[in-house]
């Protein structure tokens, strides 16, 4: 008995995954900018006209990708502080935790937003993404702080997000996955003074 061929439509997904696919690999490593469309056709292996009738154009391809990767990062950090942390104190210095998971994760290079938005130009489509992502980041900080009573949620979540980046940054321009517990360190002496237990 032979197996069914895909329909149109589970090969149109098929192809898109796979150009999402190449774009998260090729764009994340070189970069949104250096890195054409044509690479990332043929390293898909599809045709042309699929890009165009999956994503649009390459803008519709980068919003896909960046959104993506917001998605992959929300979902583990959801999943993981849920499973791993009781209390939201706990999760406000946990989150450097999870956050260093990827640090040591094969070809590891800081966070997708700040490498796409170094040579992003303003008002476009990354400067648009990355600030949801942003929005996401802040939100994260400021809801745990909030649910820790926290004296003053804003402060501690501006201080624990400007720590959150230079954790990534640092993870990556020093090639030191040992940047999260230095962080974490930081994070929880700064909660520690924020929250009252």
């Amino acid at each position: 008995m032979s197996e069914k061929a895909p329909s149109p439509r589970e090969r149109s997904a098929a192809a898109r995954a796979r150009l999402l696919a190449a774009a998260d690999e090729l764009f994340y490593a070189e970069g949104v900018q250096s890195v054409g469309i044509d690479r990332v056709i043929e390293h898909a292996g599809v045709a042309k006209a699929t890009l165009y009738s999956a994503f649009g154009s390459k803008d519709g391809l980068v919003r896909a990708y960046l959104e993506a990767r917001h998605a992959a990062t929300a979902d583990r950090m959801a999943r993981e502080l849920e499973t791993r942390y009781a209390t939201a104190k706990e999760r406000l210095v946990g989150a450097f935790e999870v956050q260093g998971l990827s640090f040591t994760e094969p070809g590891f290079r800081g966070c997708a937003f700040v490498s796409a938005s170094a040579d992003a130009p303003p008002g476009g489509v990354v400067e648009q993404t990355a600030a949801d992502y942003r929005t996401w980041l802040h939100a994260l900080f400021f809801d745990l702080a909030r649910q820790a009573h926290a004296k003053d949620p804003k402060l501690l979540a501006q201080q624990l997000v400007v720590l959150y980046d230079g954790a990534g940054i640092s993870a990556w321009m020093d090639r030191d996955p040992s940047a999260e517990s230095a962080a974490r360190s930081v994070a929880a002496a700064l909660v520690d003074a924020a929250v009252a237990d």
